[in-house]
């Protein structure tokens, strides 16, 4: 096995974790191994959570040598963690194995417990309201750092499980599809510990061509869509993504991932002073959300003055309290399914669009 490890290899270590059910297979048939190595390596990954290959007490000495020899597990390790007092909410700072720092969040609430993960180191589309846009784009996160965060989210949150996962850390996860989709693939094997795919929702701004291409995969997360404004000219202000794929488009997508997948999209709606709080930003959404199977979640923006934001994204301001309310009102009024999702973190920079850790430089 040594050698067609080392052969395989090229003396580079293979990172395990990350790899899916199938590609675990096919690693140790290719290595000259039964197939079925792969599932017991994936049950101890991804369903007990081990990170070293000593503690696979199934696995045969001799394969275990080899593997500590030629393979690895780990992607992330634990930087640091702050909490706010007065939700509970944590944010972790993990460092990646090429001095890059991620954040994820834990949102404690009354019925579930959510963690927010991130998909880059970063983010390349520079929406005006998030603080991760502001700090710019280094690279994608692989299936495993992705995953990793769970893994180690889960074992420094001991409070209780984890029962909800957000893929709305860092990034835009439609910009790092393939590994969004195998990080998917592996959280919905029934061996993988923990969480179910249906209780895990994917994030996007808007990327039309990878949406139907999600929902054409065998994968079928619950989306939500970063929607913000229906008319073009404002919603181009604060996505600039939206240059390139207008509304109309993602509108076409989104409807066609309802149809395939038979789930109920999100809608989510940050909520800025005399932007998109008027009233005909409000009869555009009751006109979208009555043809939609959907909800619409609103958040109050969150400050991202900890960036220190230029141009449009430092004119920015939160909608009143009591136009918020009313707004939220209103739509009810109209029978449409609405959350509001009230600011857990800002205390500590971990709420809705705070996320952002900066560069050092090289």
């Amino acid at each position: 096995m040594q050698e067609k490890l080392a052969e395989t290899e090229n003396i580079t270590k293979t990172v395990l974790k990350g790899l899916t059910l199938r590609e675990l297979r096919d690693f140790f048939e290719a290595a000259g191994e039964k197939r079925f190595r792969g599932e017991q390596i994936f049950e101890w990954i991804y369903g007990h959570m081990v990170d070293d290959f000593d503690s696979m007490d199934n696995i045969p000495k001799y394969l275990r040598k080899k593997l500590k020899e030629f393979c690895e597990i780990i992607t992330l390790k634990f930087h640091s963690v702050e909490e706010s007092p007065s939700t509970g909410t944590r944010k972790f700072i993990f460092e990646t194995k090429d001095n890059y720092k991620i954040e994820s969040v834990i949102i404690p609430e009354a019925k579930r417990t959510t963690l927010c993960i991130s998909t880059q180191v970063g983010c390349p589309l520079d929406c005006k309201f998030c603080a991760t846009g502001l700090m710019g784009y280094r690279r994608n996160l692989t299936a495993g750092e992705i995953f990793d965060q769970f893994l180690l989210s889960s074992k420094l949150y001991t409070v209780k499980p984890i029962t909800n996962i957000v893929y709305m850390g860092m990034g835009e996860p439609l910009l790092n599809f393939q590994n969004t989709l195998k990080s998917l693939e592996i959280f919905a094997e029934e061996k993988t510990r923990g969480i179910s795919l249906k209780k895990i929702t994917v994030s996007t701004a808007g990327i039309p061509p990878k949406i139907i291409e999600l929902a054409n995969s065998k994968i079928k997360p619950k989306l939500a869509f970063s929607l913000h404004s229906l008319f073009d000219e404002t919603r181009s202000k604060l996505m600039p993504i939206n240059k390139k794929y207008s509304i109309a488009e993602n509108l076409e997508a989104i409807r066609y991932y309802v149809n395939q997948t038979n789930t109920r999209i999100t809608f989510e709606y940050v909520m800025f002073k005399d932007l998109n709080d008027r009233e005909d930003d409000f009869y555009s959404l009751v006109r979208l959300c009555k043809s939609f199977p959907c909800k619409l979640n609103i958040i109050p923006f969150n400050s991202i003055s900890h960036m220190l934001p230029t141009g449009i994204s430092a004119e920015l301001k939160p909608s009143p309290k009591l136009r918020l309310d009313e707004f939220v009102k209103r739509l009810r009024e109209k029978d449409i399914t609405v959350t509001v999702r009230y600011t857990q973190g800002s205390d500590i920079a971990a709420a809705c669009g705070q996320l952002a850790y900066k560069f050092e430089k090289n």
